[in-house]
């Protein structure tokens, strides 16, 4: 038989060719796009969690006082804690740099600062100015928590000039964290602030409203407040109402019915049962509370000084993080997944997790193990 020829032939040959092109092009692409689809899901999954850690801001030499204060030398007693990185110079910009590449590559996915103001000015924010400097920012969302233990505010004005410098330093700030498009502002202690408000004839409600309100006027939604709080009527009755959107704490001294604590295993118990309530009864979010142990001894001793025995090892460290994982997935609208961890760097009080020589890497690895990407 003759084969086929000729023009009509050679177009069906082509259109044929084109064809089967097309086709294989779209099974490579529906492919792909199922891959990344698939990886896509795979890290949604992975990253359901946000955990973060409290930074104090103690370790760089006060020169300030006559004589300076060295803030490392009454830990040196306790030579189990010294740091990775040495008895290191907070002000050195290379050790945030080093701290934050740590807390990202160990699944923390934002930092809060302790933050203090005293005197009509900011406090020990060396840390802080160095976050936001270092050119491993990107890798950790940011917020403050205004440890507002000095005796201030003394006035609205006081409060207005507090807030302001907030919005003109930190809120506008692409890297601060945002919680429902609001930036996060921590409150140390509600009932402290509520006391000073009183003082000159003011409320909570009135100062976290006013606080909003400049936050507007300098282009920002508002601002959304946590309460830090134990398990109290507080928290389940009148923290909505004085303008806070969530709670959470920086440490518990004790449980609801473990009234002291005396070893990890009692401070793991007392942890729980705030963790329990307040996701239980709270009017507001809660944002789980977790702590690596407590031991003031450096800084004096707690008045129990039975507390101070409350020291985690990193396998007692990992069974409360999995505890508080539990909590959450409990209660995943009530605690939005989120937790915070005490602390990053308090070796005065014994709650740390930077890396030490004597643990070296171990308890940001069980962060990592329990909650990371």
């Amino acid at each position: 038989m003759k084969p086929k020829t000729g023009k009509p032939y050679e177009a069906a040959k082509v259109f044929q060719h084109l064809l089967s092109t097309i086709l294989t092009i779209t099974i490579l692409s529906c492919t792909v796009i199922d891959i990344f689809a698939a990886d896509i899901t795979q890290r949604a999954n992975e990253s359901k969690y946000s955990i973060g850690t409290y930074y104090y801001p103690g370790w760089k030499t006060d020169t300030a006082v006559n004589p300076p204060r060295q803030p490392w030398e009454k830990i040196k007693a306790y030579p189990e804690r010294e740091p990775l990185l040495g008895w290191y110079d907070e002000g050195e910009q290379a050790v945030i740099d080093q701290q934050l590449k740590w807390m990202h590559d160990y699944g923390l996915d934002f930092v809060v600062f302790d933050w203090f103001w005293t005197s009509n000015r900011p406090r020990i924010q060396h840390a802080l100015d160095n976050y936001l400097r270092s050119p491993n920012k990107e890798l950790m969302k940011f917020s403050i928590m205004w440890a507002n233990h000095e005796n201030y505010p003394k006035g609205m004005k006081d409060f207005r000039m507090v807030v302001q410098y907030w919005v003109d330093n930190f809120l506008k700030d692409p890297q601060y964290q945002r919680i429902n498009g609001l930036p996060v502002v921590h409150i140390f202690s509600p009932t402290a602030l509520e006391q000073k408000a009183q003082v000159f004839g003011a409320t909570t409600s009135q100062l976290l409203a006013e606080a909003n309100e400049i936050a507007r006027r300098a282009g920002l939604p508002g601002i959304y407040f946590t309460a830090g709080t134990p398990a109290t009527e507080f928290a389940k009755s009148t923290a909505q109402a004085a303008g806070y959107q969530a709670l959470t704490a920086y440490n518990y001294a004790a449980g609801r019915t473990v009234r002291g604590f005396d070893s990890y295993a009692s401070l793991d118990r007392g942890y729980r049962e705030h963790w329990d309530w307040l996701l239980a009864n709270a009017q507001l979010p809660y944002f789980i509370t977790m702590s690596s142990g407590w031991d003031r001894r450096p800084w004096g001793g707690s008045k129990d000084p039975k507390r101070d025995l409350s020291v985690s090892t990193p396998d007692s460290f990992e069974a409360h993080l999995r505890a508080a994982k539990a909590a959450m997935d409990r209660y995943p609208e009530q605690s939005m997944r989120t937790g915070i961890i005490c602390c990053w760097n308090e070796y005065g009080e014994g709650s740390y997790m930077e890396p030490t020589k004597a643990y070296g890497l171990q308890y940001l690895e069980r962060i990592k193990k329990v909650f990371g990407r």
